[in-house]
């Protein structure tokens, strides 16, 4: 939703999105022409957002021939150019969507993006949809364009490791709202939001050494997401939150610097958390039911021993 919002493919009902110094929350048709071209998307899902029944020519081409741009040489050409940047062949301009894998359709989506020289891409998921093996590529490919033409992403994703790799700023949302943002090291190594220690401490770890490390400390959180039509009073995250008091029902905590953190680093919490993700001495598990499934099959182990 994020995304759509600033690429305004939705209209927003409330709050500004700002491009550039101008407000573009309600621009009219017109107002939007001269930026739209600035300002593309990568979807999530590389298998919808082609259309079947066009060429790769075409629908790289497409956004060109809409804006009016005509590069040198042709628009053929500039294609050809915007599939070898991203890593396809250019003798694929008259193949269909469906003969490329699920990675190459989505660096077709990338060429589409890249075709009027954007300044921002809100990359949507960019990699979720496709295998592992192939997203680490994909990735790759985004920081190679990212880094030789120069353009900014809103890069939006769930995988923390693939963010950690690619973003210099993160923000972390919780049901709709930031609730923590800073520079990548800052978040990674040093969280305050009670629900970024619990998504930091959900990152799988693989450990090939027989020594015990201590560990990072495992959250895990009570009940389900509340809705987002009407969420909790005061914090939104109060209702799966350990440290959750009174004063987080009836306050909603600002996003401001806390004391210790550095210059950037934004957090709204009335009682944030140590900046450390080093383990306690015991798991947090808040789900009672899920701390009595573990304690039965704990029990039946022994019981078989």
């Amino acid at each position: 939703t994020t995304g759509r919002l600033i690429t305004r493919l939705m209209e927003p009902t409330a709050g500004t999105v700002t491009y550039r110094g101008r407000d573009i929350s309600h621009a009219s048709r017109k107002q939007l022409a001269p930026i739209r071209s600035e300002i593309q998307m990568i979807f999530q899902d590389p298998y919808s957002s082609l259309n079947p029944r066009q060429t790769v020519g075409t629908i790289i081409s497409g956004p060109m021939e809409i804006n009016g741009v005509n590069p040198q040489g042709g628009r053929e050409k500039r294609v050809r150019e915007l599939l070898e940047i991203v890593g396809l062949n250019p003798e694929h301009y008259n193949r269909f969507p469906h003969e490329f894998s699920g990675g190459q359709r989505q660096r077709i989506g990338v060429a589409r993006a890249l075709a009027l020289e954007p300044k921002l891409i809100v990359a949507d998921e960019p990699v979720s949809a496709l295998d592992v093996s192939i997203q680490a590529q994909v990735v790759n490919l985004l920081q190679q364009v990212q880094n030789d033409l120069g353009i900014a992403f809103l890069f939006i994703a769930h995988d923390l490791a693939i963010v950690r790799h690619f973003s210099q700023r993160v923000a972390v949302m919780y049901l709709g709202k930031i609730i923590e943002v800073g520079d990548r090291d800052s978040i990674y190594t040093r969280p305050r939001h009670p629900y970024t220690h619990a998504l930091l401490s959900a990152v799988p770890e693989v450990n090939l050494t027989d020594e015990d490390t201590g560990g990072r400390e495992r959250i895990r959180l009570a009940g389900d997401v509340p809705s987002p039509i009407s969420p909790p009073s005061g914090c939104r995250f109060r209702t799966r939150c350990w440290k959750a008091q009174d004063k987080c029902a009836t306050e909603e905590p600002p996003l401001v610097r806390i004391s210790g953190n550095h210059e950037g680093h934004l957090t709204a919490c009335h009682f944030p958390e140590e900046p450390t993700t080093e383990g306690r001495a015991e798991d947090i598990v808040l789900d009672p039911a899920l701390a009595a499934l573990e304690e039965a099959a704990s029990d039946e182990g022994e019981g078989r021993a």
